[in-house]
Parts: C-alpha cells; sequence; structure tokens
C-alpha cells in the first residue's frame, strides 16, 4: 500500500483543493462542483483502472514494468532500427520522473503540514521550518534501507485509506447530491459552461492521478493481481469516497475552497488527521525516493547514466538499494523547493507537467511495442491509443499553460537529466567508435606477445574491457609499458542485457583463445549488479583455470582530450569527460578486490 498508493492516496489534500482555489480555479457553484468531481472520478476510472491496470499491465518485460522497461524493450538492434526516436522518447519520460521525485515530497509534506494553520493562524509561521525538518529526516533515514524504512511505515497508508474512506462516507451523508457526480454528463456540461476555462481546470484535475505511474512501475516487485486487488478493494473507493465528501462539503460552504480536505473534518479528527496526513505523505515521498533509487540503477545498466555508487541494503531483496549522491541531491533540491514556493498551492502548478508528460510518453511507448511485439494493425492502434492519447495530450496541453508559473520547474529538471543521458551514451559511443579505428588485431596482438619471447610469469591477468572484440586497450598498454604476459589472460566484458535478470546458466560464456587466453562474456539485467569475481568462479565450473588469490585485474581509464569536430562540440565532449573523472570507481562497481587491480590510465583526444 505505501510503495504502490502512496503518491496517489494523498492528493485528496490539495488536489480538488487547486480546482476551486488555485490560478486553474473556477467559483465554487453546485454545476461546477459536480462537473470538477465528475472529472476526478472519470479520470480515475479512465486512466488508473482502463489504461494502466487493465492495459499496460499487460506489458512487462521479463514480469519489470515501468517506462525504462519499455524502453529496453525497443532500444535499436533489438527490434528494429527505426526505435531510435521512440526510445529518445522514453529517456525524456523516465527523466521527467526526476522532476516528480523532487516536487512529489515537497507538496506532500507542505500540505499535511499546512493543516496546522486550519487549526489556528498561529501555527502559519511554523509550516515551512517543520515541512524542511521533516523532509531532512525523511532523507537521513534512507541509509537504513527500503524494507527497514516500509517496516515502520507500512501499514500507515493502509490506516490512511481507511479513515478517508470512514470520514468521506460520514461526509457524503450530509450531502448525499453529491453522488450525482458519477453521471458523466455532469463533466459535458462543465466543458460546455466554462469553455477554455474548464480546460485549465484539467491542470488541477490531473493531481488525482499522480503515482499512477508507480502503478506500472511497481508491478515486477509485487506482481499483476495483488495491486489490482488493493486497488479495487481499498485505494479507489476511499479516494472517491474522500473527493465526494470534500464536493458535499463545498456545496453547502463553498467559500472553504482554500482547504476543503481538512475544514471538512469533524470537530476532533483535525489534529489526528493532520498527524496522520504528515505520516502518510512521508510514506508517499518514500515511495517516490525509491523508485528514483531505482531509476537511476536501471539507467546506469542500460549505459544511460555514469557509474554511481549503489549501495544493496537488503541481502535477500536485489531491489532494494540507496544511492547516497542521488539521496543527499534530492534532499537538498527538495528543501529548495519548499523554500522557493512556501506553499503546496504555488508548487502545485509545477506539479502536473511532469506527470501528464510522462503518462502521454508511456501510452506512445506502448503502441511502438504493441506494433513491434504483438503486431497489432493500424485500426487497433488508433482505435485504443488514440483514445488514451487524447486524454493524456489533454492533460498535457493544459498543464503546459502553467510553464511560466512554476511548471519551467519540472520540464527544467527533466532537461537536465535527459540531456545528461543523452551526452554519456554519445561519448561513450565516440570512445568505441575511436577504440575500432585503432584497427587492432587480437590475432596478431597475441601471436607477437607469444611467439616473440615475452616473458610469462605465473598467476592470471585479468583485462576488463568494453566491448566484446578486438584487444582491450589496457592490454595494450600493458603490453606495451611492462613487456610481459601472464601465464593464464583473460579478456572479460561486462554486458548488460535489456532483460531485468539473467538466469545463472546464461550468466557467463568462456571462449578459449589459444596460448592460455581466454575470453570471458558475463552478463547481467538492468536490475542487476556486476560482481566479475563471481563471473570468473563461474568461468572455472566451465574449464577456466584460475586461482582466486593469484588473479590480477587490470582496469583503464581514460582522460578525455576534446578536439574540434567528431560529432559533438568541445564543450560538450569536456562535459563527457568531467562526467567520465567523477564517475564511480570501476573497481568498486564491478566488486574488484582492490588489492588485486593495477590501474593503468590513457589520454584520449575525442
Amino acid at each position: 500500500m505505501g510503495v504502490v498508493f502512496g503518491d496517489l492516496g494523498t492528493s485528496p489534500l490539495y488536489a480538488l483543493q487547486q480546482s476551486f482555489h488555485g490560478p486553474e480555479a473556477v467559483p465554487a457553484t453546485p454545476q461546477n462542483i459536480l462537473g470538477v468531481l465528475s472529472l476526478f472520478i472519470w479520470s480515475l476510472l479512465a486512466v488508473v483502472c482502463l489504461k494502466y491496470l487493465t492495459l499496460l499491465m499487460r506489458v512487462d518485460n521479463h514480469g519489470e514494468g515501468g517506462i525504462l522497461a519499455l524502453v529496453a524493450l525497443l532500444k535499436p538492434g533489438r527490434q528494429g532500427k527505426g526505435n531510435g526516436w521512440v526510445v529518445g522518447l522514453g529517456l525524456f519520460g523516465a527523466a521527467l520522473l526526476y522532476g516528480d521525485g523532487v516536487i512529489t515530497p515537497a507538496i506532500s509534506v507542505l500540505s499535511a503540514v499546512e493543516g496546522l494553520k486550519v487549526a489556528t493562524p498561529i501555527f502559519e509561521p511554523y509550516v515551512v521550518p517543520l515541512t524542511v525538518l521533516i523532509l531532512v529526516a525523511l532523507f537521513a533515514v534512507q541509509p537504513f534501507g527500503t524494507g527497514k524504512v516500509g517496516g515502520v511505515f507500512g501499514p500507515i497508508v493502509a490506516l490512511w485509506f481507511v479513515s478517508i474512506g470512514v470520514l468521506g462516507a460520514w461526509g457524503i451523508s450530509r450531502a448525499p447530491e453529491v453522488l450525482a457526480a458519477f453521471n458523466p454528463w455532469h463533466a459535458v456540461r462543465f466543458f460546455q459552461a466554462s469553455g477554455w476555462h474548464g480546460f485549465r481546470v484539467l491542470g488541477a484535475v490531473i493531481l488525482c492521478l499522480t503515482g499512477a505511474e508507480a502503478l506500472y512501475a511497481d508491478m515486477g516487485g509485487f506482481g499483476r493481481r495483488p495491486i489490482r486487488l488493493a486497488w479495487f478493494t481499498l485505494a479507489l473507493p476511499a479516494l472517491v469516497l474522500s473527493y465526494l465528501s470534500q464536493g458535499a462539503w463545498l456545496l453547502h460552504h463553498p467559500e472553504t475552497a482554500d482547504a476543503p480536505f481538512f475544514r471538512s473534518l469533524p470537530a476532533g479528527a483535525l489534529y489526528p488527521m493532520v498527524a496522520l496526513a504528515t505520516l502518510a505523505t512521508v510514506v508517499a515521498s518514500q515511495a517516490l525516493i525509491s523508485a528514483v533509487f531505482s531509476l537511476t540503477q536501471q539507467a546506469i545498466q542500460l549505459g544511460y547514466c555514469p557509474p554511481l555508487h549503489i549501495v544493496h541494503t537488503s541481502p535477500g531483496h536485489r531491489g532494494q538499494i540507496y544511492l547516497p549522491g542521488v539521496n543527499w541531491g534530492l534532499m537538498l533540491a527538495c528543501v529548495a523547493v519548499v523554500l522557493g514556493f512556501r506553499a503546496s498551492a504555488a508548487l502545485a502548478s509545477a506539479y502536473g507537467l511532469a506527470v501528464a508528460g510522462t503518462m502521454a510518453i508511456t501510452t506512445v511507448l506502448f503502441a511502438a511495442v504493441a506494433r513491434e511485439r504483438w503486431h497489432w494493425p493500424t485500426w487497433a492502434l488508433a482505435l485504443v491509443t488514440g483514445a488514451f492519447l487524447a486524454v493524456d495530450l489533454s492533460f498535457l496541453g493544459a498543464n503546459l499553460l502553467k510553464v511560466a508559473e512554476g511548471g519551467w520547474l519540472p520540464l527544467g529538471m527533466g532537461l537536465g537529466a535527459f540531456l545528461g543521458m543523452e551526452l554519456w551514451q554519445r561519448g561513450r559511443r565516440l570512445l568505441v567508435a575511436h577504440h575500432n579505428a585503432k584497427g587492432l588485431d587480437l590475432d596478431a596482438l597475441l601471436h607477437e606477445a607469444t611467439q616473440g619471447g615475452l616473458p610469462r610469469v605465473k598467476g592470471t591477468g585479468v583485462f576488463l574491457s568494453g566491448i566484446h572484440h578486438g584487444p582491450p586497450l589496457v592490454l595494450v598498454h600493458h603490453l606495451r609499458h611492462n613487456q610481459l604476459l601472464h601465464e593464464h589472460v583473460v579478456l572479460l566484458t561486462v554486458h548488460i542485457e535489456s532483460v531485468p535478470a539473467v538466469s545463472a546458466h546464461e550468466r557467463v560464456a568462456l571462449e578459449p583463445l589459444g596460448e592460455g587466453v581466454f575470453r570471458v562474456l558475463a552478463r547481467y539485467g538492468y536490475m542487476e549488479r556486476p560482481d566479475v569475481p563471481e563471473a570468473l568462479r563461474q568461468a572455472q565450473a566451465q574449464g577456466l583455470a584460475v586461482a582466486p588469490g593469484a588473479v590480477t585485474y587490470y582496469v583503464g581509464w581514460v582522460n578525455v582530450r576534446a578536439q574540434r569536430g567528431g560529432g559533438l562540440p568541445r564543450w560538450l565532449k569536456r562535459l563527457y569527460g568531467a562526467m567520465q573523472r567523477n564517475a564511480y570507481h570501476t573497481t568498486d562497481y564491478f566488486r574488484l578486490p582492490s588489492a588485486q587491480v593495477m590501474e593503468l590510465g590513457a589520454r584520449v583526444e575525442l
């Protein structure tokens, strides 16, 4: 409940409020209230129930869901060469999730703490400092791991849903006429009466869908059936009851549109619900933080991000990870956002754009997968995905109108993350092209080394290479400068597949090259972390004669010197070189024993 529905579950704190008390607000008349509530209800049914739970959850990459799972299914070279632009679009959608990961903790915690102002204005000066304190504490406990943090806060979201459901039913009983909002005709009449202003309100309506992408992204960790069961039996009814209850209150108290959730609560329930809401938003924030960690790990493994320090916080669950650099960067960004916007109403204008953009891109990626993998005919694609894309583009268009009011924030964050991914990927391609241009022949090099009287020393030399053909540059430099070769030589390449995990019997492939030289290919999924010593132990079972204690690992590092030409401007090449210098060290990333590592460097002119 906490990981999957935390973000969706806390939307009632601010979503309906923005429709009647914000930049897109319409007057809180009975017709508008029923129309907006109808939009909320049918958006949840169409987008969450039909699009994500019914349609998208049928698409998975070996059980994993989410936007990068779709990107992995469409990587160029696997299903066709024409998917490059679709993959690029998917990367931008994934990058937008970083903006969502910054804004969600900020707006969720801030909106919950603002409930104190409803009780008494005395608390108003303390809302922002208290929000910052809660956020800092949340990020400070991340090193303990998702499992331990989730074990403490896990039941809170379930209690939250039960509470807002019960209180929602109580609120509806005081104005049952609000149940008319189930009739979609009220939404149609709302657009007819409001016109262009009604379209702008979609920028607030989308706030009820924040976190819908998590349903799909978390499919690999929890499975389709448990997510669907929890949504239809608890989350969806509680959310609908809460929104209807707020609408029922507004029908008779339209002047309280600034905080309908807290003002609609019965006497005596305000302070307990503020406390529970604060805890629930902390859980929702935890879900987005964990999602950003997982997204970054996948981007690293798929080659779209430099290696970063990843800490596995659970021996039994590979998905429970902690990235120190990403964690503290998120914390600083969240605190800066809270101090800059200072109110959930102001921050809500910045929120919907990242959500709308990601939802629209996910629909496009689904259409590409359905065409490539399922061979859907054009009419079926147009009928199914066209309908969902029309809804997504409506939300996106309404949110693009808010760029000047704060929408620039997630757009700028997403664009920055996307450009970083693209730069890293293109820089790596340039390095491979530089290596290939050398024209080094592995057979000729080894023949010269083995037949030319080169000294052979005891032990095994493992030379790590980023490509599975030709001699590694680190081997070339070793022969040039050290003038010797080990008794056993292993040319080892780690390849990340476009699947979440690789089975143990497919992990390692051994190829003898003669004269005591072997080539080893170690394959990992994008949800796994490479372990080179373990790969060598598996290669031993296939006939590789290696004594683990007598192994020397040769690691190469490159100092990029930017030159003119070559497909990238010099300043981008310099930026790529800086990214490479600051990437997580190869020794740690591949779990090499540091006492057995020898590094050889070279300057490469790109």
